[in-house]
């Protein structure tokens, strides 16, 4: 199929390129697994190139996703994306926001804006152009850079259908030695223990990270490791390695809990 009509894949498919560590991508198959609220340590660039879905974010209520839509999410916003019925093809980029932010040619919803969603053909097109792109082979990076200033720039002139609200950043700092131990600690922490530190019982830390996040504090800390072990994997490292080195109990969680959040296993995320 064309950028402009779908991936036409038969599975989950990743690209990542060591001389581009600034960006990676994938491109989804017809019959997807469910996700569950998550977030990224990047910018993510959404594609809808065939059927219907069900984004939720903050909102009171999901909103309804179609073929072309684009989608904008800031780092750390979390969300979930699940077909309605029957089959959905999407495409999603995700950069490094520091990259992006030197780059003035970058929108300005990559750094602390709202998640967003456009309905704009000419900008869907643009995009579904630079990652057929990068599926097709080793290219040269100025050309790749150039055609990413042209899709963003189409999104200046797309409107916006719906932008969903952002958490609440002052309770995220003074959670933030919080959030750090949850993420970086390889041995699962005590809640009673974090909770001690910002001064607050288990079940007021409990509701505190789920208003500053949008998770729980035990989604939190497997959403943070998911997303080490995707660094960790695409630097190389054996996938054993990874789930030893993340304080997973074995292989199988850690299999368990990757497939969860990145709707394929830690061996097609690397293939």
């Amino acid at each position: 199929m064309s950028a402009a009509t779908g991936t036409g894949v038969r599975s989950p498919e990743f690209w990542h390129d060591p001389r581009f560590p600034q960006l990676e991508s994938r491109r989804s198959c017809r019959q997807n697994s469910c996700y569950r609220p998550h977030t990224h340590d990047r910018f993510a660039v959404g594609l809808i190139d065939e059927g219907t879905s069900e984004f939720a974010g903050r909102s009171a209520s999901p909103v309804r996703l179609e073929p072309r839509d684009v989608i904008l999410i800031p780092a750390g916003h979390v969300h979930s994306c699940n077909p309605v019925s029957g089959d959905w093809v999407y495409q999603m980029m995700l950069f490094d926001p520091e990259w992006l932010r030197v780059r003035a040619w970058a929108h300005d919803a990559a750094f602390d804006g709202a998640i967003q969603v456009h309905r704009d053909s000419d900008a869907y097109r643009l995009f579904a152009e630079v990652n057929a792109a990068l599926f097709e082979g080793p290219r040269d990076l100025d050309g790749l850079e150039r055609s990413l200033r042209r899709a963003f720039a189409g999104l200046g002139t797309a409107s916006v259908r719906h932008e969903d609200p952002v958490g609440e950043s002052a309770l995220a700092e003074t959670l933030r030695p919080v959030l750090d131990v949850l993420a970086e600690q390889s041995e699962d922490p005590r809640l009673g223990d974090l909770a001690t530190a910002v001064g607050m019982s288990r079940y007021q830390l409990i509701r505190a990270v789920k208003r500053a996040t949008g998770l729980t504090p035990i989604a939190w800390r497997n959403n943070a490791r998911v997303m080490r072990a995707r660094a960790m994997l695409r630097g190389g490292e054996p996938i054993t390695s990874v789930a030893h080195a993340l304080g997973f109990a074995d292989q199988s969680h850690f299999h368990r809990v990757f497939r969860a959040h990145v709707a394929t296993t830690p061996g097609a995320y690397i293939r």
